[in-house]
């Protein structure tokens, strides 16, 4: 039986050697050199990637089918059976042959819980190549001619099912990262593209600050992209940007040059408001009312064809501009609104005169006739001095004073068309012509057979009668 005071020794899960705590040996009972002590193995870092077993420990069950490959000699030394073969795995002698056997067989269950880990580790989406390799690597070397007891050809063909499960995850982990980096590339690619039909599309027509907007949107869904997806080759990567990057120059370098060209109109178009402005200032005084309104509106055409400034500085020449303009039209309406009322005063007057005029007439005779033109010739005299009238009554009292002249023109002419011995000759003479028409048209009706030449001729006759009657 070991001394009670003898330290336990450790293993890499002290949880499962808690169930058994063997004495130490003395240092005259320690383990042969060429065999590794449990306190050796106790000291051995955890292995890399392979998780630790469960802490629960091992079944009695689990131990001694593990025991049933090992055996103790009376000196203490532990050996395994190998398929047909034995060998030797350490040495410990002072405890009992049980503890011993025991304690290397945990060992065994140790080492085949790794594999049991990384068996189920093989099945996780998130395992990686490069731990599967270092899994395999730490493991071979562990399996390789373990100083345990249990199932070692069992244990070996396990990890041989290992390796070639793992070479099959880390080939399918490939294909997904494969086929994860072609989507990521299409996608990343897709950006590029829409990046290249912005930089191709710009024109005349172009809205600069949309498109830059659509371009800082591009710029944060490539940002975006490489966040949230598998990270793609370098050589990919930067020939991508390089494209993304070009787009974003070509439609950089298309902005300036609107932005200057922008800045060179606005410049002219000052220059030539502020002459406008300069030449509104030198008419706004003038009073030559309809030439100047003319003028103001040729510069207000050239104002829209003068093209826009800048919105402030647009905003403040066209006050001065607008100034100008107003104190010339301003002064024109006043003008306006005088005139208006002095021909509204005109227009009382010539209507007293047209009261005077109307009562003129009628005339009876042509004595009358004469002392009324008389009158009319005093109030023409008179309304040709009062000056202009309101438009829209300048036709409805002109043809008022317009009939009364008539009335008594027409007494006038009947007068004098009594009195003209030239004008008696010439209605004798019609007469005559009529009446030898007349007698000769009587002739040539009772002389004709035709119907319709006959009809003819007593319709001629029929006019001249009228003119006959017209002129008696």
């Amino acid at each position: 039986m070991a001394d009670e005071n003898a330290t336990e020794p450790v293993n890499t899960t002290e949880t499962t050697e808690q169930a058994v705590k063997p004495a130490a040996p003395k240092p005259s009972a320690m383990p042969k050199p060429h065999a590794p002590s449990p306190a050796a193995f106790a000291k051995k870092a955890p292995a890399a990637h392979v998780a630790a077993p469960s802490p629960a420990g091992f079944s009695e069950a689990d131990i001694k089918q593990a025991e049933t490959f090992g055996r103790v000699d009376d000196n203490g030394t532990v050996f395994v059976k190998e398929g047909e073969s034995e060998r030797e795995v350490g040495q410990f002698p002072d405890v009992s042959k049980e503890e011993a056997l025991a304690l290397y067989a945990r060992r065994y269950l140790d080492l085949k819980a790794k594999l049991d880990t990384l068996e189920a580790r093989l099945k996780s989406k998130n395992i990686k190549p490069r731990e599967i390799d270092d899994s395999i690597k730490m493991l071979a070397e562990e399996t390789e001619a373990p100083a345990v007891v249990g199932d070692i050809t069992s244990l070996k063909a396990q990890f041989e099912a290992l390796k070639t499960a793992g070479e099959a995850k880390k080939a399918e982990i490939s294909e997904a990262r494969k086929a994860a980096m072609a989507k990521a590339i299409e996608g990343r690619t897709a950006i590029v593209e829409k990046a290249e039909a912005l930089a191709a599309s710009l024109g005349e027509n172009t809205n600069w600050r949309s498109t830059a907007d659509k371009f800082r949107a591009l710029f944060d869904e490539w940002q975006a992209h490489q966040r949230n997806n598998v990270r793609i080759d370098k050589k990919d990567a930067d020939e991508l940007w390089k494209r993304f990057s070009a787009a974003r120059t070509t439609f950089n370098q298309g902005r300036r040059k609107w932005a200057q060209a922008r800045d060179n109109e606005r410049k002219e178009a000052r220059t030539v408001k502020e002459e406008i402005i300069k030449e509104a200032n030198e008419l706004k005084d003038s009073t030559a009312w309809g030439e100047t309104s003319h003028r103001f509106q040729e510069l207000m055409d050239r104002w829209k064809q003068a093209g826009r400034a800048g919105r402030n500085e647009d905003d403040a020449l066209w006050a001065q501009f607008r100034e100008a303009a107003d104190a010339f039209f301003n002064a024109r309406q006043a003008d306006r609104d005088q005139i208006s009322a002095d021909e509204k005063q005109n227009l009382a007057a010539k209507e007293e005169l047209l009261v005077k005029a109307e009562a003129l007439v009628p005339v009876a005779d042509e004595k009358a006739a004469k002392h009324a033109r008389q009158e009319l010739a005093k109030i023409q005299e008179e309304w040709d001095q009062i000056g202009y009238v309101p438009r829209d009554d300048m036709r409805r009292i002109e043809g008022r004073l317009d009939a009364v002249d008539k009335q008594i023109k027409a007494v006038e002419d009947a007068a004098w068309k009594q009195s003209d011995p030239e004008a008696d000759a010439r209605k004798s003479s019609f007469e005559e012509q009529l009446n030898a028409q007349l007698a000769e048209l009587d002739q040539k009706i009772a002389a004709e057979s035709d119907p319709k030449k006959k009809a003819k001729l007593e319709a001629e006759k029929a006019t001249k009668e009228q003119w006959l009657n017209a002129v008696k």
